[in-house]
């Protein structure tokens, strides 16, 4: 069956192929669109139409609300798929699309705008009852300000700014006079990227576990959660291996935080695919922390212990259709882990362009969502992640030895990468008795790779 007789993709690379790849199976044409930096991609090849939006730079290309809508007029694409990152949490063009009459797969702008400020995300948690990070929820006006709150919260603290996401624009502050010294900087970081330099402040939890929970809504009222996936493994606040279900968590305590994500999505009438993310402390209470009004960079390892696409969940809920499974009806089997595959020097995470030469990957042992193929050049301007390496098992151990194993038998040449760092850690005993934190890799590093 086809819900849309084309879709573009408004993004490059592994998830733009992830994208077609379900897309294909359903027999629905995709357009991609591609900088020129990107001609020569594996996606630009893979789709049945490509129309290049302009040069390298991201705002000039994937980031050009015009050049991006036009494209789909263009081609006659009746819905946009924003993957992630790019323009996937832009309220203003979700709002456009649907302006233009396109389908935006994906919340409605009143909701990414609402989700998109952890200010006000933090206030409409509150409000539903999901317990959020102490902290203050209002718009800090000056480093004065700050200080004077921060004293009355009591250090240690996370300076963060409202706009932020994937880790940046976040500090931590031990004492007024680390305050005073990054306020400007983080506010000027958060500027650059996302526009907005609005921060505030919050309680830092030493020791944290970062988990969080897929949900799926749809425009009818139903709602389910695809279990939680720990994402504790982080280097610089973002994530590199992911694993689902938690081994951090008890059954109990699952339940409580999936009934907990599920109740927050539906006061605040939340439709499509997001994900709830959660703080733990060391004693399992959690924390809502921010709402991802998108498809996840990790979602591979619930697709792998549900056997749900949720890709074709997104389309479907995106073309009206009632969720098509219950909540008793969604199984967990096994274990998965995803390892995320970086073009980037694995002691300082520097970014390493350049051009694969040689390229391996013994795919009848795991799953490979990868971005390139040998001869692929990856570029400078964009995100270095090449792919994502995902393995499943009948347990935890089994899903960590075929890690161990695949991780052992790839072959990439031609740039530097952090593949020693993924050897590293699915061999580290913290990691393989799932008793890590986000603290972990810190840890880690102190040892020689």
């Amino acid at each position: 069956m086809s819900y849309f007789e084309k879709v573009l993709i408004a993004n490059r690379g592994e998830i733009a192929r992830r994208i077609i790849r379900t897309c294909k199976r359903l027999e629905i044409k995709t357009v991609a669109i591609y900088s020129e930096a990107d001609a020569d991609a594996p996606f630009v090849v893979e789709a049945d139409e490509a129309i290049c939006v302009g040069p390298a730079q991201a705002k000039k290309s994937y980031l050009n609300v015009d050049k991006v809508i036009e494209a789909a007029k263009q081609t006659c694409a009746t819905a946009i798929h924003p993957g992630y990152g790019f323009l996937s949490e832009n309220p203003a063009f979700a709002h456009r699309c649907e302006e233009e009459g396109i389908t935006f797969i994906g919340p409605s702008a009143r909701i990414i705008e609402l989700m998109g400020s952890k200010i006000e995300s933090r206030r409409q948690m509150k409000k539903a009852g999901v317990p959020i990070v102490p902290g203050w929820d209002g718009q800090l006006e000056s480093v004065e300000q700050a200080l004077e709150i921060a004293e009355q919260l009591e250090y240690p603290l996370m300076l963060k700014a409202s706009a932020g996401g994937g880790g940046i624009g976040m500090q931590l502050v031990h004492d007024g006079d680390e305050l005073k010294k990054v306020y400007a900087s983080t506010m000027q970081r958060a500027n650059s990227f996302f526009g907005d330099g609005t921060l505030f402040l919050e309680k830092f939890i030493s020791n944290p576990h970062h988990i969080e929970v897929q949900v799926a809504c749809d425009e009818h009222g139903n709602a389910i959660h695809l279990f939680e996936r720990e994402c504790s493994v982080q280097r610089r606040n973002q994530k590199v291996v992911e694993e689902s279900p938690s081994p951090f968590l008890d059954e109990g305590t699952r339940q409580h935080l999936l009934e907990t994500a599920l109740h927050g999505v539906k006061q605040m009438g939340y439709t499509n695919v997001g994900t709830m993310e959660f703080i733990f402390d060391e004693n399992k209470e959690f924390y809502f922390l921010e709402m991802n009004t998108r498809l996840q960079v990790e979602h591979p390892v619930t697709e792998e212990i549900t056997g749900i696409d949720l890709v074709e969940l997104q389309i479907r809920i995106a073309a009206k259709e009632k969720l098509y499974v219950n909540q008793e009806d969604i199984e967990k089997k096994g274990y998965s882990i995803e390892c995320r595959l970086y073009a980037e020097d694995p002691k300082t995470f520097f970014p390493s362009p350049g051009t694969i030469q040689t390229l391996y990957l013994p795919d009848h042992k795991g799953r490979f969502d990868f971005a390139v193929i040998e001869g692929s050049t990856v570029s400078p301007f964009y995100d270095p992640m090449i792919g994502k390496i995902i393995t499943h098992g009948v347990d935890r151990d089994e899903a960590v030895q075929k890690m161990e194993q695949l991780l052992e038998s790839i072959v990439i040449e031609g740039l530097t990468t952090n593949l020693s760092l993924l050897q590293l850690i699915v061999k580290n005993p913290e990691f393989t008795g799932g008793i890590y934190t986000t603290r972990f890799l810190d840890h880690l590093l102190a040892t020689p790779i």
